[in-house]
């Protein structure tokens, strides 16, 4: 078994920034906004409302074959009530849950979800949820959504009893149902009868299923509803009936206590298998089967699911970079594989053709210009990554899971093509070449460490250039430069640049770091003074 390298801070860093700024251009797409300005506005009365969807509902009943889609749209808006300068703090204060929507007119993402918002606030009243779902636009009362933490749109607060706290939950108008309704108390739905489960299925494609045949008294009943409640995005369903159980989980094989996930995907009936020998069940091991199953065998990333992907318990990910057309014949493949690593690793399908979601990655491997399938893989316990070098083939990307699983890949880092140095007064190294020019050859090497963003580079550069014809002659020294941008190496671990460091023969290990504000001349009596003991020949006058 090969050994990892210990990672160096660098890639931890710039993989953490790249997730985010990933997440934040694709899903955010929205600016913090500064929410000062003038207000207006009437008072919008919640009994008016009440007589509003009174009407909705009486002419629903006299015409229900004449509801178009656009009625039930204007019904669900409706359902939602606006905030202003007036009513805001009334309404807060007076009821113990108000879901809040801070949006802008101009805000293309408020947009997209205020119809799913409104959908949220529709199926939640049908279920007879307390929750008052509002919304109030920023900018027309920028004070007031001030004064609520409203910062940047969109937003999505609940307010529990006049205190806020953040909206962590999904974006679709059923994963907001699921987020509000563990968030105010009710965190499993209780199914008594076949109809109404029936009537569930129309609605809830995933969840989890706990079949408990003395309700409240059967064992591990508490813990179930523990760990519902833990969880933020599943919807958990409990039954006594092994009818209604056996409708929401064909697989059923037993009518004692039982729990399953169900989801859309392949591989959609999962049952629990982690009943302690009592019989009973523990919330955490609940949640650790939920995490390692609640996602597909593959995974497509998308706008709206890259930071749950990214905080998924299972820290090794597998990423095929493939166009959609070309994945087509990999998906059926990548599914059998995936069933055989599941819990130990993830598969994720990303399409290359969508810059904001796959240009991040490939940038950490140096293939930006990659137009074909790419096979990647990331360690986020160890900030490793790995690539797949060969032709991403079922067979190779089966091969080169199993050695992942088993630990047996080494880590990939970036390097550009080996150069032509003949002739060159300061030597280009590359990540292919560090071992052998820099760590394991025989002489003192000064590195320069540089990136072509770097504003204070150049001028170094023109500084090493100089003492590079400086010290010609001297045969024991040997001056070079490395694009850190375009190459790495485990044992080179820079936080800034530039950075000059001198390795001196036979101390490879510990390089001493240089100041770069040094003159030329310091520079040069400090490698005389580091290297003049071996050698007599070396100088430092300029």
């Amino acid at each position: 078994m090969l050994m990892k390298p210990k990672p160096s801070s660098k890639f931890s860093i710039l993989f953490t920034f790249l997730i985010l700024l990933s997440f934040l251009i694709v899903v955010v797409r929205s600016s913090d906004v500064s929410v000062e300005g003038k207000e207006s506005g009437s008072e919008e009365e919640l009994d008016d409302l009440e007589q509003l969807l009174a009407v909705d509902e009486q002419l629903q009943e006299e015409r229900p074959e004449q509801q178009s889609e656009a009625e039930t749209v204007s019904k669900a808006q409706r359902i939602v009530v606006e905030l202003n300068g007036d009513n805001t703090k009334r309404l807060i204060d007076g009821n113990e849950y108000v879901m809040v929507l801070g949006y802008a007119p101009w805000c293309a993402r408020s947009a997209e979800l205020m119809p799913r918002f409104a959908e949220a606030a529709t199926d939640l009243k049908e279920i007879g949820s307390s929750v008052l779902m509002a919304k109030i636009d920023g900018e027309r009362y920028s004070k007031v959504a001030s004064q609520l933490g409203i910062k940047g749109f969109p937003t999505l607060l609940l307010f529990v009893n006049g205190t806020s706290q953040s909206y962590t939950g999904g974006f679709s108008s059923e994963e907001i149902v699921i987020w509000v309704q563990k968030k105010t108390g009710v965190p499993t739905i209780k199914l008594d009868t076949v109809d109404k489960a029936s009537g569930f299925l129309k609605k809830h494609h995933t969840y989890i299923v706990g079949l408990f045949e003395k309700s409240e008294a059967s064992s591990g009943y508490d813990e179930f509803v523990k760990a519902a409640s833990l969880d933020n995005e599943i919807q958990f369903v409990e039954t006594s009936s092994s009818d209604v159980a056996k409708l929401l989980f064909p697989n059923l094989k037993t009518n004692n206590v039982f729990v399953g996930l169900v989801k859309t995907e392949a591989e959609k009936y999962t049952a629990y298998g982690k009943l302690l020998d009592d019989g009973s069940l523990q919330a955490e091991k609940i949640l650790e089967f939920l995490n390692s199953n609640k996602f597909p065998l593959v995974t497509k990333l998308t706008e709206s699911n890259t930071v749950r992907v990214y905080a998924s318990p299972v820290k090794l990910q597998v990423m095929v970079f493939s166009k959609s057309d070309d994945f087509g014949s990999l998906a059926q493949p990548l599914e059998d594989i995936a069933r055989k690593f599941i819990s130990k690793l993830m598969l994720i399908y990303i399409d290359i053709s969508n810059e904001n979601l796959a240009m991040p990655f490939l940038t950490l491997f140096g293939i930006e210009d990659a137009k074909k399938t790419v096979v990647a893989a990331f360690d986020n316990n160890l900030n490793s990554k790995f690539l797949l070098e060969s032709d991403p083939s079922p067979s190779n990307i089966e091969e080169f899971c199993f050695g992942l699983a088993h630990g047996t890949v080494s880590p990939y880092y970036k390097s550009q093509p080996i150069p032509d140095n003949q002739n060159a007064s300061v030597v280009a190294v590359v990540g292919r070449t560090f071992d052998e020019v820099v760590l394991k050859s025989s002489e003192n090497v000064l590195l320069e460490v540089h990136t072509p963003w770097c504003i204070n580079c150049e001028a170094l550069s023109k500084q090493v250039e100089k003492l590079s014809k400086h010290f010609q002659g001297f045969e024991n020294l040997v001056f070079a430069r490395i694009d850190a941008s375009a190459n790495e190496h485990p044992k080179l671990t820079v936080d800034d640049y530039p950075t000059i460091l001198l390795y001196k023969a036979g101390e490879k290990e510990n390089p001493l770091k240089l100041s770069t504000k040094s003159s030329a001349k310091e520079m040069a009596v400090l490698i005389n003074k580091e290297l003049k003991s071996k050698d007599p020949s070396a100088k430092d006058e300029l």
